[in-house]
């Protein structure tokens, strides 16, 4: 069973979240402590915020008084509505909540049914519950339910993974809002990125874009998100998605957030260096491009490349599922950049096969010298802006804006070139 805690200062959208999905058939209501349930099986998400705040004190010494948080069982633990109720309560009880006020709810509306939680972290006095090594009072908690109900264990980074499993969006299956939103909010909770085109490459995993809004509302800036279904080959279907309708954690503010609590950690734990290391000594053994992607999704890689219509690469992402980072190229060094990358794939398809870390045979001695990958930087549109990008290496349809910008660049140096002679 895997546990995610999160922590905020908004209630009412807590409640709203999790109530709404109650009240559309998509969850039910299975316990409550200190808070009133009419027993209608639906939540009235004004009553139940007035009756929170009658707990939270006029004067905080926090910031953030909301504690979020969801239990997700392996899928193949079967539980009844009485047991989850009891797990749930018994991991409040372990955690240290369980006097405080809280909510249960089911959520139903994927395959993977799980638990969500709403409390606050504060006493009546106004502090701070102790939250000192929350993660791990939550990590023994998981580990004793796991064994006196007989659940599958969390196990390693790769299995957490699995049982948060998400599957693509798809248009024919009806209600796209509740596709797009529960990806949405498993992936602000799971992944780290620092940029619009590093989280454009992880949405496009899932056949969903992004699109950035900006406009002026009763003289202030205001900025937003637009999210968009996508079929296979990443073009839009359907109807255009404001954030509001899902809530915070889908606006421009929180990934703002996300990207700079993420800039941080990734620094801090050093985590680019064991995806570099991975897709450096990947791109030593595959012999193309297919194998690369293959071999580094065997590993739990996924690659988004961006190319123009002739298969020219000008932008590569790589999704580490093991770590939860999503990484340009070129963030991680000039050896992954676009250029090296391109650089590679010619290497590669050429009748000796070349590549990062092989060796090539040298003009003047007849023997075998270690290939460089050309790093020397051409101008290239952005990989940190991008507005497209498929998985399983789709090219991009002409249209896309960087593409176009791209080959703008490419032919005025062109020019240049005949202009001068070369």
């Amino acid at each position: 069973m895997v546990a995610n805690i999160n922590v905020g200062n908004s209630l009412y959208g807590a409640l709203a979240y999790n109530g709404q999905k109650v009240n559309e058939g998509e969850g039910k209501l299975l316990a409550s402590n200190k808070i009133l349930d009419n027993g209608t099986g639906t939540v009235d998400i004004a009553r139940a915020t007035a009756d929170f705040e009658r707990y939270l004190p006029a004067r905080m010494r926090t910031e953030k008084p909301v504690i979020h948080i969801s239990l997700n069982p392996h899928p193949e633990d079967k539980l009844t509505d009485t047991e989850l109720a009891d797990i749930a309560r018994e991991y409040m009880d372990k955690i240290g909540y369980g006097n405080q006020p809280y909510i249960v709810f089911k959520h139903e509306d994927i395959d993977r049914h799980h638990l969500h939680i709403v409390s606050i972290r504060v006493g009546e006095d106004g502090k701070r519950l102790n939250n000192d090594y929350i993660h791990r009072r939550s990590k023994r908690a998981t580990n004793a339910l796991e064994k006196k109900y007989g659940l599958h264990p969390s196990g390693n980074s790769k299995q957490r993974l699995e049982q948060r499993a998400l599957r693509k969006v798809d248009v024919s299956e009806g209600n796209v809002k509740r596709q797009v939103g529960n990806v949405l909010k498993a992936l602000s909770e799971t992944y780290r990125f620092q940029s619009l085109g590093e989280y454009r490459a992880l949405l496009s995993l899932y056949n969903i874009t992004v699109e950035e809004a900006r406009g002026e509302v009763h003289g202030r800036e205001y900025r937003g998100f637009v999210y968009s279904a996508t079929d296979d080959a990443g073009n839009k279907t359907g109807n255009p998605l404001k954030a509001s309708r899902f809530g915070k954690y889908a606006g421009y503010e929180a990934f703002d957030n996300r990207c700079a609590t993420s800039r941080t950690a990734i620094k801090e734990k050093e985590l680019a260096g064991r995806t570099k290391a991975t897709i450096l000594a990947t791109l030593r053994q595959a012999s193309g491009k297919n194998e690369l992607v293959g071999i580094l999704k065997s590993k739990g890689i996924d690659t988004v490349f961006r190319e123009t219509d002739t298969g020219r690469i000008y932008g590569a992402t790589f999704i580490d599922h093991n770590t939860g980072c999503v990484l340009n190229g070129s963030r991680m060094g000039k050896e992954l950049s676009a250029n090296a990358l391109q650089e590679w794939v010619v290497a590669a398809s050429s009748p000796i096969p070349t590549g990062i870390g092989t060796t090539a045979p040298s003009q003047h001695t007849g023997e075998r010298e270690p290939f460089v990958p050309f790093t020397k930087q051409v101008h290239e549109p952005g990989e940190d802006s991008v507005t497209g990008g498929m998985f399983d290496l789709s090219i991009v349809p002409g249209t896309d804006p960087e593409e176009e910008a791209f080959r703008r660049k490419m032919q005025r140096k062109k020019k240049k070139r005949k202009g001068r002679g070369i």
